[in-house]
């Protein structure tokens, strides 16, 4: 008998299309042409997609709260600067009231004391101020030049009618221009305002004399006119 050779009795193993095969779910897919260039630059899921489409909105909300930003800080900085200015004018005019006032004071102080001064100017005129009185006079005078109190008044400056008050009026030969020749009573000024004008007496150059006949002149004849012959 002849024996049939073994293995030709069995049909051949078909793989089975359903199976996976593990060795060719092992291997890489090659990438279709184009497929990579294409998803470049594009959103892979629709979270992506969403969040391309909001930057747009989200950079244009951004940009105007930052022109809002500089608008107030633009805004604020000039109520700075204003209110700067006005504090710089309103330090200004402070000190300004503050100097008015202080010169008012002084002045009433010291116009108060000038009939005290005028006493002491007619004793030492007389010889009067001596002994304690003249330490006392003599320290007086000198707190009130500290304060800025100042005598003038001189006999032979031109009379000026802003500084000047005169009280006697005169003709002198020996002047060229109104002149105070006499000094009643001193004046007082604070820097240069003056408190008290100087009471003077004044006197004006002489006024010119009637011109005198000439030399020369024809004189009348004793007896009224010529002998006859």
């Amino acid at each position: 008998m002849t024996q049939d050779p073994q293995g030709f009795d069995k049909e051949p193993e078909v793989p089975d299309a359903d199976v996976p095969n593990p060795e060719a779910a092992a291997e890489p897919k090659a990438p279709e042409a184009g497929g990579e260039a294409a998803a470049e630059g594009a959103p892979e899921t629709v979270e992506d997609a969403e969040s391309a489409a909001g930057q747009p909105a989200e950079a244009a909300a951004l940009t105007a709260q930052l022109d809002q930003t500089r608008t107030a800080l633009r805004e604020r900085t000039q109520d700075l600067q204003r209110l700067q200015a006005e504090f710089q004018n309103y330090r200004r005019r402070v000190e300004r009231d503050r100097v008015a006032v202080k010169e008012t004071a002084v002045a009433n102080l010291l116009t108060e004391l000038l009939p005290v001064l005028d006493d002491i100017g007619r004793a030492r005129d007389h010889g009067e101020l001596v002994g304690g009185f003249k330490q006392v006079a003599e320290s007086l005078e000198t707190v009130a030049a500290k304060m800025g109190l100042a005598q003038f008044g001189k006999e032979g400056e031109p009379f000026d009618p802003t500084v000047h008050e005169a009280l006697m009026h005169s003709y002198s030969p020996d002047v060229t221009e109104t002149t105070c020749v006499q000094i009643l009573q001193p004046g007082y000024r604070i820097g240069e305002r003056t408190i008290r004008p100087a009471r003077v007496g004044v006197a004006e150059p002489q006024p010119g004399k009637p011109a005198e006949p000439e030399d020369g002149a024809a004189e009348q004849d004793d007896d009224g006119g010529s002998d006859e012959g």
